[in-house]
């Protein structure tokens, strides 16, 4: 190609870029029925789907799904009824959004960014669950009863006491308002997010937010944490309904638009993973507890054996430290108290300087750890019962971190016609 022609083949290209810039740009719109002609095709209605409808809420008693993303949203709304209409708009697009449907639409549809559902294409439900909770906030907030909802409060719903060692940032912590979206797709997951922080523009918006993963693991496997353990070895199951009944979910006791509900604590925990990391593997067991290969407890061959706390080695010693992992979360070590657990690891990457983090960083490098999330009829005999002895105690404190997270009441199940919440705000 001489240097005419191929001069002539850049000015070509430039102009056939040019114009799709300009189209882009909005300069040269298509038409309407070319538009329409060019959309891609509606997504694809593959994977499982969880039922959204129900006695109780998804996403609790669900199995795991391998990915999370879990908002707390603070409220601006002056208005009772505003929340109102969120609820009601937030409801019709997640019942949408679980069958892997678009939700409906909202502002003006003719900008991608007002078309729900673009950045899900193709890719189906992926078993995605949408758990709502209520937060103090929404009750009362500075001191005022912006909704009208003061005396509908559960005595359930505390403030979170301080712990030793909590290092709590304030922006990542507490909320009016959670929402958890779990799906085996973390695209899924931030979408029907994406659509619910649409929907709430002008009512709510995001305090703090939260992903988290699992790994992939075989069906009835235990999954290992970021530490290499096995982690909800001892959890209750969906099929334990008297459990549930027991620990998990709230009863006939409680106020009407709680019944089938709960209370989901969360806890976003950094782990010195660099300094774990240099610790030999038998003091790592020792301070979880469990054997980390099998995740037998100490002592133990299989990982689901009954841990003998009473066992001491030839010297006389305990066989399970007495400020191990295990021994201190034990029920049997805490007067019964249970919860359902359902942890995700999460990685936010890592300090590149110093000045990023705060002394007690102690010169960490990852920004990971747990997302603790855990289920319970009560969080003051659930969570705060067993977190106050580990605490103070608990061998693994040396490497863990508590930075964030809140305390929400998640209602009852939602039935076709509801909205979440209904029952509160009808009340």
């Amino acid at each position: 190609m001489s240097e005419k022609d191929f001069a002539g083949a850049s000015r070509r290209g430039f102009l056939r870029s040019a114009g799709v810039l300009a189209a882009v740009a909005g300069l040269a719109p298509a038409s309407p029925a070319e538009a329409h002609a060019k959309e891609p095709p509606p997504p694809k209605q593959t994977g499982a789907i969880e039922p959204f409808y129900g006695a109780r809420q998804g996403g609790i008693v669900t199995s795991a799904q391998r990915h999370t993303y879990f908002a707390a949203f603070d409220l601006d709304a002056p208005r009772r009824d505003d929340v109102i209409t969120m609820l009601r708009g937030w409801t019709d697009a997640a019942a949408a959004l679980t069958r892997g449907e678009p939700p409906p639409l909202s502002g003006d549809a003719s900008y991608g960014g007002a078309e729900p559902g673009a950045d899900a294409l193709g890719l189906g439900p992926s078993r995605l669950t949408l758990t709502f909770g209520f937060g103090a906030g929404l009750f009362t907030k500075d001191g005022k009863d912006r909704y009208g909802l003061a005396s509908a409060r559960p005595e359930e719903l505390i403030d979170m006491p301080g712990f030793p060692g909590d290092k709590l940032v304030e922006t990542r912590t507490g909320g009016d308002l959670s929402v958890q979206a779990c799906a085996d797709d973390p695209q899924v997951a931030f979408h029907a997010i994406r659509r619910l922080m649409q929907l709430a523009w002008g009512v709510a918006r995001i305090r703090w937010a939260q992903t988290g993963f699992l790994p992939n693991c075989s069906a009835g496997e235990t999954p290992r944490n970021l530490m290499g353990f096995k982690d909800g070895t001892n959890n209750l199951t969906a099929k334990d309904e008297d459990g549930l009944a027991r620990f998990v979910f709230a009863g006939n006791d409680a106020p009407p638009w709680m019944h089938g509900g709960s209370y989901v604590v969360a806890r976003r925990i950094v782990i010195a993973l660099e300094h774990w990391d240099r610790m030999r593997v038998n003091f790592q067991e020792q301070t979880i507890g469990r054997q980390r290969v099998s995740g037998a407890p100490l002592g133990k061959t299989n990982e689901f054996d009954t841990a003998d706390f009473a066992a001491t080695d030839k010297d006389g010693n305990p066989v399970m430290p007495m400020n191990s992992h295990v021994r201190l979360a034990s029920a049997n070590n805490n007067d019964g108290a249970r919860i359902l657990r359902r942890p995700y690891s999460y990685n936010d990457g890592v300090a590149y300087t110093a000045e990023r983090w705060p002394p007690w960083r102690q010169g960490m490098e990852y920004d990971a750890g747990l997302f603790f999330i855990c289920y319970q009829r009560d969080p003051r005999e659930g969570f705060v019962k067993i977190f106050s002895k580990l605490a103070r105690f608990d061998m693994m404190n040396q490497f863990t971190t508590h930075t964030g997270g809140g305390v929400f009441a998640c209602p009852g199940g939602i039935a076709p016609g509801e909205f979440v919440g209904q029952r509160l705000f009808s009340a």
